[in-house]
């Protein structure tokens, strides 16, 4: 199996209680998660999701409180064991509108807590972002 790195952002604005989500198109069906995508060679983890994010939502961000949560799925029809890395991350600048090169994202959007909870259903309950509440997180450290 080929393994596949792949990256995603949390944008939070706690004082209106909303995160951003993009809605991903894949074929007929589409659904929305968190802006990230796949970590390109020569890449760090941080460059892949600012980069990612820039992409699938049209921000600039920072990383800024760690990983979130780290998760591994085998997907054996593609033959590919992806591992996740979600990132705590801040909006530093740019404008919420899909860049996507690929065509995959074809929207971004605020949505509330209560919404972003159901239509990130499909996350595991162990790493399910609690919104409203503190939610630890984990550093992340690129090592020289």
């Amino acid at each position: 199996m080929k393994r596949v790195d792949v990256v995603s952002s949390i944008l939070i604005d706690g004082k209106n209680k909303k995160i951003v989500l993009v809605q991903n198109k894949k074929g007929d069906t589409s659904y929305w998660s968190y802006p990230g995508g796949a970590v390109e060679e020569g890449e760090t983890l941080e460059q892949a999701v600012i980069r990612e994010t820039k992409e699938e939502a049209g921000l600039d961000i920072e990383v800024t409180g760690g990983l979130q949560s780290i998760r591994e799925k085998f997907f054996p029809g593609k033959g590919h064991h992806v591992v996740f890395f979600t990132f705590y991350a801040k909006i530093i600048g740019g404008e919420l509108a899909p860049a996507d090169p690929d065509g995959e994202i074809v929207d971004v959007q605020w949505f509330d807590y209560e919404e972003a909870r159901k239509l990130l259903a499909y996350i595991p309950d162990k790493t399910k972002l609690k919104f409203g509440e503190e939610n630890p997180s984990v550093p992340y450290i690129l090592e020289d």
